[in-house]
Parts: structure tokens; C-alpha cells; sequence
């Protein structure tokens, strides 16, 4: 016989919720009319649902986003950057503790001590007909982040290479959730044709029909719930071979339009401010923000990041500072606003001739008014970089903090995680350097603030 499986998948939402109601409503009533014909379906998630640049995820540190996953009656999730990154290591430990659903990373561990009792390396879920699919799946390998979070993670195309290969023979079909991207999706199914399915995200690529490679299938979602996937396989139980394999993309914003929608996401909204609307520290004047000049509140900004990281001297841009820092009593929602970015600082030891191309690198006229998109921003344009405790006198000579620099010797520059992956300063990539983790930009303002104004 021949038996239909159906497979709803979302990736890369990033707490945009918009279409959140309307999508998982059309899965449930699909997942009903497949039950009542006997066929088995699954709803599956492939990471970066949670953002924290998002009020009511943050609020709730990632844990409404599993409520609404449990709601929606996932069956299988894995993890993306923005779960496993985002968050301190005792966040992440207990994130999914409610979860109604099953969680599989193939490639992450603890660094010490047990593992979370939801973490599993895969799965296997069960047809009606008796079919077997083991559900493998691995995340994103940012080494240096998850090392400093207390997290090991393993080699992903290998983990899930050794998985399929353990599994193969005990199931029937083998699907994987991988957040790890088209290329490196591509360079798994080169090598691992025993895959049926590699269900894709983390580089935010659509494919409407999916993409054969080597017998492979692949997909590919978009980002930010703009697409629900439906993957239908047929699996012939006398040959035990899938016969055929397609997946489409259902556009969300044509999907029927349900009742009270904009409710629910002024409910979000409401409860995520009613959780960050808590005072944490209180100022005598106004710290104005500028996109394009240094600013009150950049020079504040610039004082509380090095003290955190006790660095020589800074380099960040002004549009990071979505608003401004009122006069009077500030809560940690108004801070939320000011930096809405699950961005980092990080430290970088640099020589003299480094910081003075860095500083003339800065200089970019094109980097101002671009239009930003990802690296963890979450703001309107670039800005101007600011530089703090470091310029060039007349003589070309380098200055830290007014004083000619020593040639001999190194310094250490503070600066926002997202200069680090070599887009802006490819130098930057390869220097020795250490991320402050896990603390967030408005966390620093937050602790500086608190003791700052105090003095």
C-alpha cells in the first residue's frame, strides 16, 4: 500500500507574529481533514522562532514562544542561534521545561554536568500505518559563543552523518531539522544521500518546491512567518521505499484572515510591557541620540561599555540608539527600546598600525545611511561609528586616550559582536578576542546605569 505522510514546517520566525493566528489555524484544520482520511501528519519547527528584539519574548526570556509552540501542537522543534546564543546557559536549561512538544539537537551539549532533560539527540515518531521516521537535526555552530555559555558544540554535518548512519537501518525514512543553511544543507545531502529530507532555515532562503540534490530534498522557508511549509511524502510499505517527495510554501498572508488577530498581538505587546515597565534607575536630564553626530546619549554609552569590559577605548555606530534616554525615572522597557538587538560586546587585542587602519577604515561615507539588515541589528540605518579613546594627531601618530600610543605593545578594543564576523573590519575576524557574554547592550546600560547614577 500506499501511505501519504504530511510534514507542516516553519523556520526563522523571529517572534513576528503577525501571521501567527491565520497559519496555525490553516494547520490545524489541514492536520484534521488528514486525519479524518487516515493519513498521519506532524508539525515541525526549525529554530529562530524566538527573537529577543521582540518585547513579549524577551519578557517572557524565550518562554512564551514555547507556550505558543505547545498551543500550536508542534511535534518535533530544534533549535536555532537566536535560542541557543541569546540566552544565558540557566535560560536555555530551562527553556523548553513546559514543553508539550520534543526538542532535538544533535550537536550540543552541556560543557559540564547533565544535559537539560529535554535535549535529545533525535527522535522517532510513529505512523498510523507503523512507519517509522527518525527526526535528526543540529544548530548553527557558533564555537566561540556557545563555549563561553558553558555549551559544547560538536561538528554538525559530521554529528548528523553518524546519526543517520545509526539510525538508517532501524527506520524507515530519516528527515533532519537543520539550522545551519542552503550551503552547508547542499554539502550535507553531497554527502549523505541516506537523508530523505533536510528541512532548511538559518540563511533565510525559499525554495516554493523545495530542491533536489543527490536524492535529497530540500527546503526552505523565507523568514519571519512569511511561509508555512507542507512537505507530503509517499511511502510504499511493501518496497519500504518513499516513491515520491514535494513540498510547497503556503503564503501567509493569504491565508483567510481569523477573528481578532490584531488582539492577539496587542495582547503580546500589553504583556511583554507590563513585564519590562518596571523602573531600574532614574536620571536628572535627557540623553538625546543622534544617527549621525556623537550624542549624550553615545558618550554615556561609550562610559558604561568600557567599564564593562575595562578595554582601552571603543568603536560602535549610532544607530544602535533607537531612542533616546528620558529625564526622570527610566524602566527596563524604555531601555528595550533604546537597544532592541541581541548584540554583544566583544574585546579585541589589537596592534598600533590595526587600530589606526581601523580608525581610517571608520571613515566609510557609504556607512551611514545604509539600510542595516541582520548581524543581529535590529535598527533603522547604520549610523556614524563612533570611536572613543582613539584618533590620529597631525603626525599620523595614534593617540589612546590623549596620550601617543607604544608601538610595542597591544590594546584592547571594545566593540559590538556584530563587527567581529569581518563584514565591516576584516582584521576584525581573525585578532584575538574575547565575547562578554551573555549580557545584551541594554543589560550593560541597565547595571551601569543602576550604579552611575547613584554616584
Amino acid at each position: 500500500m500506499l501511505e501519504k505522510i504530511h510534514i507542516f514546517h516553519t523556520n526563522d520566525v523571529h517572534s513576528h507574529f503577525k501571521y501567527w493566528p491565520r497559519m496555525q489555524k490553516y494547520v490545524k484544520m489541514q492536520r484534521a481533514q488528514y486525519e479524518a482520511l487516515g493519513e498521519t501528519s506532524y508539525l515541525v519547527d526549525v529554530g529562530d522562532h524566538l527573537d529577543r528584539s521582540n518585547i513579549y519574548t524577551d519578557a517572557t526570556i524565550g518562554k512564551g514562544n514555547v507556550q505558543l509552540l505547545n498551543k500550536a501542537g508542534y511535534d518535533v522543534v530544534t533549535i536555532g542561534n537566536n535560542e541557543g546564543i541569546t540566552l544565558s546557559h540557566e535560560e536555555l536549561f530551562h527553556l523548553y521545561n513546559d514543553a508539550q512538544f520534543d526538542v532535538v539537537v544533535g550537536n550540543v551539549n552541556a560543557a559540564e554536568g547533565e544535559n537539560p532533560t529535554w535535549l535529545k539527540p533525535y527522535v522517532v515518531l510513529t505512523t498510523k500505518y507503523n512507519t517509522k521516521i527518525a527526526v535528526i537535526a543540529a544548530t548553527a555552530m557558533f564555537e566561540i559563543y556557545y563555549k563561553e555559555l558553558n555549551w559544547q558544540i560538536d561538528d554538525a554535518r559530521s554529528s548528523l552523518i553518524r546519526l543517520t548512519h545509526q539510525l538508517r537501518k532501524e527506520v524507515d525514512i530519516v528527515v533532519c531539522l537543520s539550522h545551519l543553511g542552503i550551503t552547508e544543507d547542499e554539502l550535507l545531502a553531497e554527502e549523505c544521500p541516506e537523508i530523505d529530507v533536510i528541512f532548511g532555515s538559518h540563511t533565510h532562503h525559499t525554495l516554493p518546491n523545495g530542491k533536489g540534490i543527490n536524492g535529497v530534498l530540500l527546503t526552505g522557508g523565507g523568514k519571519f512567518g512569511q511561509y508555512t511549509g507542507h512537505l507530503v511524502l509517499e511511502y510504499d510499505k511493501k518496497t519500504r521505499e518513499i516513491v515520491e517527495k514535494k513540498d510547497t510554501l503556503i503564503h501567509n498572508k493569504d491565508l483567510p484572515i481569523v477573528e481578532n488577530e490584531k488582539e492577539f498581538l496587542l495582547s503580546l505587546e500589553e504583556e511583554g510591557k507590563s513585564l519590562l515597565d518596571k523602573p531600574v534607575f532614574s536620571t536628572k536630564k535627557t540623553y538625546n541620540k543622534e544617527w549621525f553626530h556623537y550624542s549624550q546619549l553615545s558618550h554615556l554609552f561609550a562610559q558604561a561599555i568600557l567599564e564593562k569590559s575595562g578595554a582601552d577605548c571603543a568603536l560602535f555606530n549610532a544607530g544602535i540608539f533607537l531612542d533616546g534616554l528620558p529625564k526622570g525615572t527610566v524602566t527596563a522597557l524604555d531601555l528595550h527600546k533604546i537597544f532592541p538587538h541581541p548584540i554583544n560586546l566583544c574585546t579585541i587585542e589589537l596592534s598600533v598600525s590595526e587600530i589606526k587602519e581601523i580608525f581610517q577604515q571608520s571613515k566609510n561615507e557609504e556607512w551611514p545611511n545604509m539600510e542595516l539588515k541582520g548581524l543581529g541589528f535590529r535598527g533603522v540605518i547604520f549610523g556614524k561609528m563612533l570611536t572613543y579613546g582613539f584618533a590620529m594627531n597631525e603626525d599620523r601618530q595614534l593617540l589612546i586616550n590623549g596620550k601617543i600610543a607604544d608601538n610595542d605593545r597591544t590594546y584592547k578594543l571594545v566593540t559590538l559582536d556584530l563587527f567581529t564576523f569581518g563584514y565591516f573590519y576584516p582584521s576584525f575576524k581573525y585578532a584575538k578576542k574575547k565575547y562578554i557574554l551573555p549580557d545584551f547592550l541594554r543589560n550593560i546600560m541597565l547595571d551601569y546605569g543602576q550604579s552611575f547614577f547613584k554616584r
